[in-house]
C-alpha cells in the first residue's frame, strides 16, 4: 500500500514539475507564479473531478444492479438519495488534501489556503452526504409504505436541515480562519434565550411531528375536520412548521404544525376506511301537534306496514290494561300510545329496513331536550358508503321520507335543522 501511495505521490509530482517548468520557459517572468498556481490549481481540481468520477461509476453501478428489485429496499432507498455521489465526493477531496502537498510541493506557502478551502468544501460535502442520508430513510419508508415514520422523519429532517446549516456555518467560519469551535460554541450561551424565541415555532413543530408519528393519529392523505378552523379535506403535506389540508371546494388552507396538538382534531378517516359516515340531524317537531291515538287513528296507522306488527301487540296490551280501569273511555286514564311514540317507532323499523344504513353500526331515533322552536327528534346512523356524493343522496332521501311520512301522523314539522 505504501508503495503504490509513494507511486502516485511520485507521479503527481512530475505532472506538477511539467508544468512548472513548461510555464516557465514560455511565458513572461511577470507572470510565472500566477499561471503556475492556476494551472496546478486547475490540475488539482481536475485529479478530483476524476476520482469522483471514478467512485461514482463504481459505486452506482453496485447499487444500480439492485435498485430494480423489491426485495432490496435498503439498497434501493440508498440509490435513489444520491447518498453514493456524496460519498464519491467526499473520498476524491479526501484524496484532493493529500495530492496537494504533492501538486503544490514546490509553494509550500499556498498549502494553508488550500487545506482550508478544500476543508470547507468537505463541510458541506458532509452537510448534503447527512441530509441525504436522511432523505434515504424518507425514501426507505415510502417504499414501505409507512406513513407515520415519513411524518416522523418530515419533522426531523427539517430540525436537523436547519440546525446541521447552523453547525455547519460554524464549522465553515472555523475552518477558513483556523479558529476554535469552542471559542464560538462557548460564545452562544449569551444569547440561549433569544435563539429559543428565533426557533419557537420549529421547536414546537418537531415536538407535534414526534407525537402525531409516535400516536399515530394521523398520516398524509388522512380526511381530517378542525373546527377551529371551519375545516374540512385530506392532508396534502404535514412538516415542520405547516401543514397543508386540500378543502373538499379544492382549495388549499395551510394552519402551523404545533396547532395539530393543542386544537381539537377529527380524524374522519376511518369512515372512509369503514367506508362508513354517521347521520346525526333532527327534525322539529311542534309539541302542540303532540296527541293520544284513539282507535280511528290506530285503525289508519295499522295500516302502515312498517309499524303493523307493533301497533297490533301494543293495542292488545292497552285493551287488556283498561278492561279493569275506572272512566276507561278518557284516553288520559292509563298507558296510551302518542302520534310523536308510534312515528318514532316508525322511523326506528324504516331505518332497520333501509339497504342504504349499516344494519352493524348503531342505530337511535331520540328525543332531545325541548328549544323554543319545539322538540327535536333526531336520528342516528351511518351509511354503508363513505362516498360523498352517495352519503349526501342517502341522507337527502331519508329526511324527504320522514319529513312527508309524519303528516300521516298528524305531527306539524316546525324546523329542520343540523345539531
Amino acid at each position: 500500500m505504501n508503495t503504490e501511495l509513494k507511486d502516485t505521490k511520485d507521479f503527481l509530482q512530475n505532472i506538477s514539475d511539467s508544468i512548472h517548468y513548461w510555464v516557465r520557459e514560455n511565458l513572461p517572468d511577470s507572470w510565472v507564479l500566477f499561471w503556475q498556481i492556476v494551472l496546478k490549481l486547475l490540475f488539482l481540481f481536475l485529479v478530483i473531478f476524476l476520482v469522483s468520477f471514478l467512485v461514482k461509476m463504481l459505486v452506482n453501478g453496485v447499487f444500480r444492479v439492485f435498485f430494480y428489485k423489491d426485495k432490496y429496499p435498503v439498497l434501493k432507498s440508498v440509490y435513489q438519495s444520491r447518498i453514493t455521489n456524496s460519498f464519491a465526493n467526499l473520498i476524491a477531496l479526501l484524496f484532493g488534501s493529500y495530492a496537494l502537498f504533492s501538486i503544490f510541493y514546490r509553494h509550500p506557502k499556498s498549502f494553508t489556503f488550500l487545506e482550508r478551502m478544500i476543508g470547507l468544501i468537505i463541510v458541506f460535502v458532509v452537510a448534503g452526504m447527512l441530509y441525504r442520508g436522511l432523505a434515504a430513510f424518507r425514501n426507505y419508508y415510502i417504499i414501505m409504505k409507512n406513513h407515520y415514520r415519513i411524518i416522523a422523519l418530515n419533522a426531523v429532517s427539517q430540525t436537523v436541515r436547519i440546525f446541521g446549516i447552523f453547525i455547519s456555518a460554524v464549522v465553515a467560519v472555523c475552518v477558513i480562519f483556523g479558529i476554535s469551535g469552542s471559542a464560538i460554541v462557548g460564545s452562544l450561551g449569551a444569547i440561549t434565550a433569544v435563539l429559543v424565541l428565533i426557533f419557537r415555532d420549529m421547536i414546537l413543530g418537531f415536538v407535534t411531528g414526534m407525537h402525531v408519528a409516535t400516536s399515530k393519529n394521523l398520516k398524509v392523505g388522512d380526511w381530517i375536520g378542525i373546527p377551529k378552523y371551519n375545516l374540512e379535506g385530506n392532508i396534502l403535506d404535514l412538516n415542520l412548521l405547516t401543514t397543508k389540508i386540500q378543502n373538499f371546494d379544492k382549495t388549499i388552507s395551510t394552519i402551523p404544525t404545533y396547532d395539530l396538538l393543542t386544537t381539537e382534531i377529527k380524524n374522519l378517516q376511518v369512515m372512509t376506511e369503514s367506508n362508513t359516515r354517521r347521520i346525526k340531524r333532527s327534525i322539529i317537531f311542534n309539541i302542540k301537534s303532540f296527541k293520544f291515538l284513539d282507535r280511528e287513528n290506530l285503525d289508519k296507522l295499522a295500516k302502515i306496514n312498517l309499524i303493523t306488527d307493533y301497533i297490533e301487540t301494543k293495542r292488545d296490551e292497552l285493551i287488556k290494561s283498561r278492561t279493569t280501569m275506572p272512566n276507561p273511555e278518557l284516553l288520559i286514564n292509563g298507558r296510551q300510545l302518542t302520534n310523536i311514540g308510534v312515528f318514532r317507532e316508525y322511523v326506528f323499523n324504516y331505518l332497520k329496513n333501509n339497504e342504504s344504513i349499516d344494519q352493524q353500526g348503531t342505530i337511535i331515533v331520540r328525543q332531545l331536550e325541548n328549544t323554543p322552536q319545539g322538540m327535536p327528534l333526531e336520528i342516528y346512523c351511518f351509511t354503508n358508503s363513505s362516498v360523498w356524493a352517495n352519503y349526501e343522496d342517502i341522507l337527502a332521501d331519508i329526511f324527504d321520507h320522514l319529513l312527508v311520512a309524519s303528516k300521516e301522523f298528524d305531527l306539524e314539522v316546525m324546523q329542520f335543522s343540523k345539531i
